[in-house]
């Protein structure tokens, strides 16, 4: 069985389920199928033509799917956008895109009104996937389209927006191909490939919103190679762990966020979790804390995989044995991606030398929609260098040290978080804790601990004296945090990142200091 296309399984295997809602409602590869194509149709016949944008609101559902499928098969760009964002997040992402159709949840409708209106979207072309005050129903749309495939149309493409963590998100944008989609699903479905996933069965669990790009991509190519796409909408461990035994998910993806708060749970629940299922997790996003990461795989076996990437180039990938050799790798380039260490002035830089990341990705091209500046900062000829920093060993394993943006610069010596808050993290009080740099009257910054804690931890400078003293017994002093905060919780988003520009605000309000 070769097919490696959403259409081959919908055509050849129109029962074989292919989305389970959040709701644990279940869909077929033909339903899936007949949604896409009137909808497709529905937006032709509403003027839609390659190379127009089709924004969505939504929470995880079959409709991101649906949207998404039209798109590719129609040369549309499919621009999902973060719910979480403000009006100004929405508006601005609607009329940077220049979108011409707009799908919101029921929940979202208020917000996007007033989004919408402020920059006068038609309101003929506002959709709602249920009924909403102000919206045209989905439902009356895709009514309007023929239930047969669209044809002879250019492959289109996922425009994703960046978090913003230096002022505005900015579109990630890739020329339309004259290919059609069935050639770009090869593409597509190559990361899940690479890591031993084949075509036929399989369940693939989405942990996380499908508006972040890795979230997106790897669930969209588990459903081309014939998968279940299992959607969850608010994740907890005991919620994870019962989805994947039930559902007898075999592939799934996650952050470090999603370890740290499963290595949690008590004993007797993770002794007693089914994981026999699972023949695939991926992970990456933000950096996983060794003993974290050595913790899951002695709990799951070596069926965690990890890679780094970003939205603008693709990137590295470790197995669990490859891993286990190299503490803290993310992995070598893949096949199709090359990889150098450069410094400042563009020199390349030898093993365990700290640099810029850059990287390119075959011949693939890319510009951040409407910002030349940005986008000549980042691309080096074939190159792309987006803020991360780090190094590798002799062998070209890639190791992570920090981004621009969260490099701490004390004294003039940059210091990294990523390892000062692995270290954190391996003391039993702490739940969650990020690194930032604070002002410092003599240094410029010094490293501050913003900690959350476990029950039964107090929040008082006995806490914080003892999180400062496993520092320092781990960590080379110039890491060891000056002070630690205790907070509630820190302010990550639903994929688990955290918002280190919202954690830092607080200690820099009217103050200068890099973004």
């Amino acid at each position: 069985m070769t097919w490696v296309s959403f259409w081959d399984w919908a055509a050849h295997d129109p029962d074989r389920l292919a989305v389970g809602e959040v709701d644990g409602r279940k869909i077929s590869y033909g339903e899936l199928a007949e949604r896409v194509h009137r909808t497709a149709h529905a937006l032709i016949g509403q003027g839609l033509r390659p190379g127009d944008a089709v924004a969505t609101i939504l929470r995880n559902r079959s409709e991101c799917l649906e949207l998404f499928l039209a798109a590719l098969n129609c040369g549309w760009y499919y621009v999902p956008i973060n719910h979480h964002g403000t009006i100004d997040d929405i508006a601005y992402v609607v009329e940077n895109c220049e979108a011409r159709a707009v799908f919101v949840e029921p929940d979202f409708a208020a917000i996007a009104t007033t989004a919408l209106d402020r920059i006068g979207f038609p309101a003929e072309m506002r959709f709602a996937v249920e009924p909403a005050a102000g919206f045209v129903p989905a439902g009356d749309l895709r009514a309007r389209g023929s239930s047969a495939r669209p044809t002879g149309f250019p492959a289109g493409q996922v425009m994703q927006y960046t978090s913003g963590t230096t002022g505005r998100p900015k579109g990630v944008r890739r020329p339309i191909e004259q290919c059609g989609a069935d050639e770009l699903i090869g593409r597509m479905s190559w990361l899940l490939r690479s890591f031993g996933v084949e075509p036929g069965e399989g369940v693939h669990l989405v942990t996380s919103p499908l508006y972040h790009s890795a979230v997106h991509s790897i669930g969209t190519a588990a459903l081309h190679l014939g998968q279940r796409i299992e959607l969850m909408e608010r994740w907890t461990p005991e919620a994870c762990l019962e989805r994947i035994a039930r559902e007898r998910v075999t592939s799934t993806h996650m952050v470090a966020t999603h370890f740290h708060r499963l290595l949690q749970l008590p004993e007797p629940v993770r002794a007693t979790a089914d994981l026999s299922s699972l023949r695939h997790v991926l992970h990456g996003a933000v950096p996983t804390p060794v003993d974290e990461k050595r913790r899951m795989i002695e709990w799951w076996g070596p069926v965690i995989y990890e890679y780094y990437g970003s939205s603008e180039v693709g990137g590295t990938a470790v197995d669990s044995v490859e891993w286990l050799k190299r503490p803290g790798t993310v992995g070598r380039p893949f096949a199709i991606s090359e990889l150098k260490i450069l410094d400042d002035e563009g020199r390349e830089l030898g093993p365990h030398q700290v640099g810029n990341i850059w990287m390119r990705q075959g011949d693939q091209e890319f510009s951040y929609f409407k910002d030349p500046e940005k986008t000549a900062k980042t691309v080096r000829g074939r190159f792309i260098h987006v803020g991360d920093h780090g190094y590798v060993d002799e062998d070209g394993y890639l190791f992570l040290c920090g981004r621009d943006a969260e490099i701490i610069i004390s004294g003039g010596v940059n210091i990294y978080p990523a390892a000062i808050e692995a270290c954190l993290l391996g003391h039993p009080a702490v739940r969650d804790c990020g690194v930032i740099g604070a002002p410092n009257a003599e240094y410029g910054e010094e490293v501050k601990a913003v900690v959350s804690l476990n029950d039964g931890w107090p929040p008082t400078p006995e806490t914080a004296a003892a999180l400062i003293a496993h520092c320092r017994a781990n960590l080379s002093g110039i890491n060891v945090p000056r002070s630690v905060d205790f907070v509630a919780e820190l302010p990550r988003d639903p994929n688990g990142k955290l918002q280190k520009r919202r954690l830092r605000d607080g200690y820099w309000a009217g103050r200068e200091r890099k973004l």
